[in-house]
């Protein structure tokens, strides 16, 4: 069964921010970095909630852009193409997901991360 965390109003709202700060990348360079690392840096030491949140965010964007670098050279040859959509979609759906999640105070865990941060 899910574990609901008690948690006060402003840890659930980082926790959320720090996953939705990732489509800041479709408007920045590295934004979709930036974004969770701004937040995870900000609060990491005020609540694990929020520091769990931010690495978990964390890592998956720089998952995400691990296996977009890997598939963008085959988009020349068309083949990464449906690739590089499933990319993109699966980090829009991912986000949104664990964004609500967090926001319940509910644990998610990313599919294919890599836990580059421990």
């Amino acid at each position: 069964m899910k574990e609901i965390r008690v948690l006060s109003e402003t840890e659930r709202n980082w926790a959320m921010l720090c996953h939705l700060s990732a489509f800041a990348g479709f408007f920045f360079p590295f934004g979709g970095i930036i974004g969770p690392l701004i937040c995870w840096l900000s609060r990491k030491d005020e609540s694990t909630w929020v520091n769990e949140n931010g690495k978990s965010s964390l890592n998956f964007q720089l998952s995400m852009l691990l296996y977009f670098v890997l598939v963008f050279p085959l988009c020349f040859i068309l083949v990464g193409i449906p690739f590089a959509v499933a990319i993109v979609c699966l980090k829009v759906v991912c986000v949104i997901i664990a964004s609500i999640r967090a926001s319940k105070g509910e644990e998610f865990k990313y599919p294919l991360a890599i836990p580059f941060i421990q």
